[in-house]
């Protein structure tokens, strides 16, 4: 028979309501929460999270909405965020909004109602939306900032500055830019890195038309790339950078001798041929401590009179990794 909640109180010492008090985050001293899961682990208790939701009015699970799980981006933030709510003993309820806006909004309406709280990676609703939809005392935005809103977010536009400023470095005066989809908020952060690194002239970054932020979308834009002249390209991010890379490569253009490729995000990077040099952002750890400051967000807003958290904006830090796929112009192209 599995071990039950009374089996669980009379190891402990302690009654079946305290038990559960211990279990389910209620009030008890230090010294008896700490009985009562040790008892817990010996005996592989393992809470009935239904009935435990009755108990506490809490679903206890978290829920999570991304623009596109194939992509290897959102896969690696969904498994930073997993892991830490795991550590949490929280289950994480997934969303695939398939890149579309409506789609999103749906998914946090229908989880808002099954979860304690929301994290919304990249949404690609606007403000207005999000704001409308969203309870600000249980969300959490990945890669987004809107005001009113809690936030992790990574400094992509330095991230940027870094990798014009490395192709600078090596020589490289004409710079080509292949944007993702029109419109995002990573892709406004980028325009500002471009802008700061262009400041004083010294280089020229040629913009190209956006296209989707993926590999048949960096085919897509090779051929009008190589016509340009430019010697070096900076991608929206590494899937882009691979199918510029392919196409580059197919058509007899040697990289990096004759072109530069930088990509962005440092998902696939080293699984291409040669090895991307690509601007690091940290994906898991983002996830990670979006989970963080969901659980602090979520807490304060239990607590009668308490502020919300003061770090309810996060920015983490992203640098260049320099690989093989950029080297000094051996000419003009």
């Amino acid at each position: 028979m599995p071990t039950t909640l009374h089996d669980v109180a009379r190891e402990a010492g302690v009654s079946a309501a305290t038990a559960s008090r211990a279990l389910t985050g209620g009030t008890v001293s230090a010294v008896t929460r700490a009985s009562v899961r040790a008892a817990a682990e010996r005996l592989g208790y393992r809470p009935n999270r239904a009935a435990r939701g009755l108990i506490t009015g809490r679903a206890g699970a978290l829920g999570l909405v991304v623009p596109d799980l194939t992509n290897p981006f959102f896969a690696d933030v969904a498994k930073g965020v997993a892991a830490r709510a795991r550590a949490a003993d929280l289950p994480v309820f997934v969303a695939d909004a398939d890149e579309e806006a409506g789609l999103e909004v749906e998914a946090v309406a229908s989880l808002r109602r099954s979860t304690d709280g929301l994290l919304l990676c990249s949404p690609r609703a606007t403000d207005a939306q999000l704001v409308d939809v969203a309870d600000a005392r249980a969300t959490v935005l990945l890669h987004r900032r809107v005001p009113g809103l809690a936030s992790v977010v990574a400094d992509l536009a330095d991230g940027t500055r870094q990798a014009v400023e490395h192709l600078r470095a090596l020589g490289h005066r004409r710079i080509a830019y292949v944007p993702g989809s029109p419109g995002s908020w990573a892709g406004e952060q980028r325009d500002v890195g471009l802008a700061a690194a262009t400041a004083d002239g010294g280089v020229e970054v040629v913009r190209f038309p956006p296209v989707a932020p993926t590999v048949a979308g960096g085919v897509q834009a090779a051929d009008l790339v190589l016509a340009d002249g430019a010697t070096a390209v900076l991608a929206y991010n590494d899937l882009v950078a691979v199918g510029l890379l392919g196409r580059a490569t197919a058509r007899g253009v040697r990289v990096p001798e004759d072109l530069s490729v930088v990509g962005h995000d440092d998902t696939v990077a080293t699984m291409a041929h040669p090895t991307l040099t690509t601007v690091d952002v940290p994906q898991r750890r983002a996830g990670a401590a979006a989970v963080d400051l969901l659980l602090r967000l979520v807490a304060a807003a239990r607590t009668p009179g308490a502020p919300l958290p003061d770090d309810a904006e996060v920015t983490l830090t992203t640098h260049l990794v320099v690989r093989a796929s950029t080297a000094e112009p051996t000419r003009p192209r």
